[in-house]
C-alpha cells in the first residue's frame, strides 16, 4: 500500500487529477485548493511550499486516497480507506515533516488521526466540525430584505480585503496573503454583493467551476448589520447566477456550533451531505 508525495502540482495532477475530478463533491476542496495554487502559485495560501499524495492499494492499481497540504493550514484529505491512514504517516513522517493536523471527512480525519497518534504519541483535539451541503431547489427568502445584488468590481477592492480578513477572523480561518484571491474573484465575476440605499452590506462569493461542482465561499455580513435577512438574500443571488451560468452543482460547509448559520442554508434549499472534521496534533515524540 503505498503513497507517493511530491512538490510539483503538475506531477500531482498527472497522476491524480481524474481520480479528484471523478467525485467533485467529495473533493471540493482538495480541487479548489489545487486550482487557486495553480492560478495564483505556490506560495498562494503560504511561504512554504505544498506537499500533495496519492494512495494505490498495492502501487500499481488505479489512485484510492489523496491529500493536499498546504503549510502551516492542516492536512486536506479524501475519503480513504482505513488501510491508506496508517501509510500516510508513515509516508509524512518519511518526508521529515510535522503536520500541524487533517481537515476532511469524519471517517477519514478521525483514521488518520488515530495512526498519527499511535505513531507520535501526541495529543489529538477536535477543534472543528463543519457540515457540506448541496442545494436542491433553491427557495430565495421571501419577503426579501430591502436591496439588490450587484458583482462586486475593482471598486470595492479594499472593502472586500477587509470582510475577507475579517471572515477569516471569525471562522478561525486564514486572512488573504495579499489582493490575489480577491483579484482573482473579481475578475471572474465570482463575488456578489447585497446592496441597500447604495450601501454594501454583506457578501458572498463562490470558487471557479469545477467538474461540474461550484462552493459558495465566503458569506460575510458585518456584526452591526446582522439579522436583517442580508446574508441570505445574497447567498440567495449567488447561488441563483452561479445556476444561470451553466447549472454546477453548488456546495457550500456551514460550522456545526452555529445552529443560525445552518437553519438558514437549509431554508433557501440546501441538504446535508456530510460531515467533516478538523483535528488538531499536539507536540509528539
Amino acid at each position: 500500500m503505498t503513497w507517493t508525495t511530491t512538490r510539483d502540482l503538475a506531477v500531482c495532477d498527472a497522476a491524480a487529477g481524474a481520480f479528484l475530478r471523478g467525485r467533485p463533491t467529495a473533493h471540493t476542496v482538495l480541487l479548489s485548493v489545487a486550482s487557486r495554487l495553480r492560478a495564483l502559485g505556490a506560495d498562494a495560501y503560504g511561504d512554504d511550499a505544498p506537499l500533495y499524495g496519492w494512495w494505490r492499494p498495492d502501487g500499481r492499481a488505479a489512485v484510492g486516497a489523496a491529500f493536499v497540504w498546504t503549510p502551516p493550514r492542516p492536512v486536506l484529505l479524501s475519503p480513504m480507506p482505513d488501510a491508506a491512514a496508517g501509510p500516510l504517516v508513515e509516508a509524512l513522517a518519511a518526508e521529515g515533516v510535522r503536520i500541524p493536523g487533517v481537515n476532511g471527512r469524519r471517517a477519514a480525519a478521525e483514521a488518520v488521526a488515530a495512526a498519527w497518534q499511535r505513531r507520535h504519541g501526541g495529543p489529538v483535539t477536535l477543534t472543528e466540525r463543519h457540515r457540506l451541503y448541496r442545494l436542491g431547489e433553491l427557495t430565495p427568502p421571501a419577503p426579501a430584505p430591502p436591496g439588490t445584488a450587484r458583482p462586486a468590481t475593482t471598486t470595492d477592492r479594499e472593502l472586500l480585503l477587509d470582510w475577507f480578513t475579517a471572515f477569516a477572523a471569525e471562522t478561525g480561518g486564514s486572512p488573504p496573503r495579499d489582493a490575489r484571491a480577491v483579484d482573482d474573484r473579481i475578475a471572474g465575476g465570482r463575488c456578489l454583493l447585497w446592496e441597500t440605499a447604495g450601501r454594501p452590506v454583506s457578501l458572498a462569493g463562490r470558487t471557479p467551476t469545477l467538474s461540474g461542482m461550484t462552493r459558495i465561499a465566503p458569506v460575510y455580513t458585518p456584526p452591526e448589520l446582522r439579522g436583517r435577512g442580508y446574508a441570505g438574500a445574497v447567498t440567495a443571488a449567488v447561488s441563483r447566477a452561479a445556476r444561470d451560468s451553466g447549472g454546477p452543482e453548488l456546495l457550500l460547509f456551514t460550522d456545526l456550533t452555529n445552529p443560525t448559520s445552518n437553519a438558514l442554508y437549509q431554508r433557501l434549499g440546501y441538504r446535508p451531505v456530510e460531515d467533516h472534521l478538523v483535528m488538531e496534533f499536539g507536540t509528539g515524540r
